[in-house]
């Protein structure tokens, strides 16, 4: 396989730290699990699922094994399924040398089982065990990945689907999962190690890697019924790279679902998937469905080809017209939260304060590995963006005011954005990672109904490690 520079890949030929402690303790927890709306009941069914991450050998291309981290062996991590209202229990044992925990990425959680180490729950150490328990109230595309050093962890394997169904949705041949992510790796197709902790991929569009998997593997087939409705539920799990797919040889393919939500369908020029984001695709009839093409580089690559196989006599007719997850809310008298992002190479950001103190940007970098900021502040967990209260109306007023593109993620909610991201016409769309372009400014509007203290920050991995990321406290 020919491996080239980090900016394309080829295909193989073949709020305050009182309060954050007061929540980690078990007391505060309790309270917030009984105040909050996503509160467990006696009526929900319990999913169990056991989870354990260790360093493991994986077969890219079914010859070579390449040493990651990653979930019970598999890459990508097991899925992991349950349906509307379920409770899903998950089992965690660490069996890495580094400590760790796992986000549940877009579920609408309790803010105690989001897996924020030191702001929602203590890091889970090598050796150790946690179990994740929580209510699923929302169906539809979700993933878990681990979020310590998340920049290496997930650059190493350590992420799952997750899927929450609707009862009486789409047969299983017709509903498929498409996890694409993008590795660096070397000729031997062993990770390129000494790249993770580069600043200047930290400081400029962060780690992109050089070849692309499809479910873990290069240029896999794909089984499809050979007419007839099919869902194409596609994950982006890169560390930083966005995709652009297209699906050669069918007529027309609609969106209709974001980040999990359903939407009113519509017909994309493009599908368009930042870090962390998922779409959830309808084609109508796939008898001459072709490959899936992967185009964000300006050539189209050949990433997986669908097989067609027998219907099995499986077709009927499926609501696919769910509604969002909320409407949209009224703005009368909504929190305006002004975030202004600056920072990372060609920026405009000389200085910014850090721990109390202002420095020099060039020094933070060379001395802390910070490189971003908000409001000029270096961001992490002890940066208070904004203090809410329940049944608060928010609008995070974010200016991107980078020469870098940012995958921006709001944890334990969703919310509303007038969207560019797969044509020149503007949608508002419910989301709950939006990738801003350089010079964007954007209001993300949610509602606050969700209390703890919730983590909003940049999904290209590196980027958060290096400062862009602060905490949102909803109260009670």
């Amino acid at each position: 396989m020919a491996v080239v520079s980090s900016e394309t890949y080829s295909l193989p030929k073949g709020t305050g730290v009182t309060s954050r402690r007061e929540l980690l303790k078990g007391s505060a927890a309790t309270v917030v699990l009984a105040l909050s709306p996503l509160k467990l009941t006696s009526r929900e069914t319990s999913k169990s699922y056991s989870l354990i991450a260790k360093q493991s050998a994986h077969t890219f291309d079914e010859t070579v094994k390449t040493n990651l981290w990653l979930y019970n062996r598999m890459c990508p991590g097991p899925l992991i399924e349950a349906n509307q209202n379920d409770l899903l229990t998950v089992k965690f044992k660490n069996e890495l040398d580094q400590p760790t925990t796992i986000h549940w990425h877009g579920i609408r959680n309790l803010n105690r089982m989001d897996g924020v180490p030191d702001l929602t729950q203590p890091a889970v150490e090598p050796g150790e065990t946690f179990v994740y328990t929580f209510p699923v109230k929302d169906a539809g595309t979700f993933w878990y990945h681990a979020h310590n050093k998340s920049w290496e962890q997930v650059a190493r394997g350590l992420y799952g689907p997750l899927i929450v169904r609707l009862a009486g949705g789409m047969p299983a041949n017709r509903d498929i999962l498409i996890v694409a992510d993008d590795w660096a790796l070397k000729n031997d197709l062993q990770l390129q190690e000494k790249t993770l902790g580069d600043l200047g991929d930290w400081s400029h569009g962060g780690r992109l890697g050089n070849s692309l998997t499809i479910n873990g593997k290069f240029l896999p087939t794909i089984k499809v019924p050979s007419s007839g409705p099919i869902r194409l539920r596609i994950l982006n799990a890169a560390n930083a790279r966005p995709f652009i797919f297209q699906i050669s040889g069918t007529s027309e393919v609609k969106i209709i679902a974001t980040d999990g939500s359903p939407c009113p369908q519509f017909v994309p020029e493009k599908i368009a998937l930042g870090p962390a984001q998922r779409v959830d695709v309808l084609i109508n009839d796939c008898s001459t469905i072709g490959d899936l093409l992967e185009t964000s580089t300006g050539q189209a690559y050949v990433t997986a080809k669908f097989r067609r196989e027998s219907d099995r006599n499986d077709i009927g007719n499926w609501d696919l017209s769910g509604k969002p997850f909320y409407e949209f809310p009224k703005l009368k008298e909504a929190k305006v939260v002004a975030i202004h992002m600056q920072g990372g190479a060609m920026g405009n950001l000389g200085s910014a304060e850090f721990e109390g103190a202002v420095r020099p940007l060039r020094d933070l970098a060379m001395k802390e590995s910070k490189l971003w900021a908000f409001n000029g502040k270096i961001g992490g967990y002890s940066l208070n963006l904004a203090d809410c209260s329940i049944g608060d109306t928010v609008i995070l007023r974010v200016w991107n005011d980078t020469a870098w593109p940012h995958s921006m993620h709001l944890h334990g909610h969703h919310f509303w954005v007038k969207s560019t991201e797969f044509s020149s016409t503007e949608r508002t769309i419910l989301r709950d990672t939006y990738l801003m372009q350089p010079g964007e400014r954007a209001d993300l509007v949610f509602n606050a109904d969700n209390p703890g203290l919730w983590l909003f920050h940049c999904h290209m991995l590196e980027h958060h490690a290096a400062g862009m990321g602060g905490v949102i406290s909803v109260q009670t």
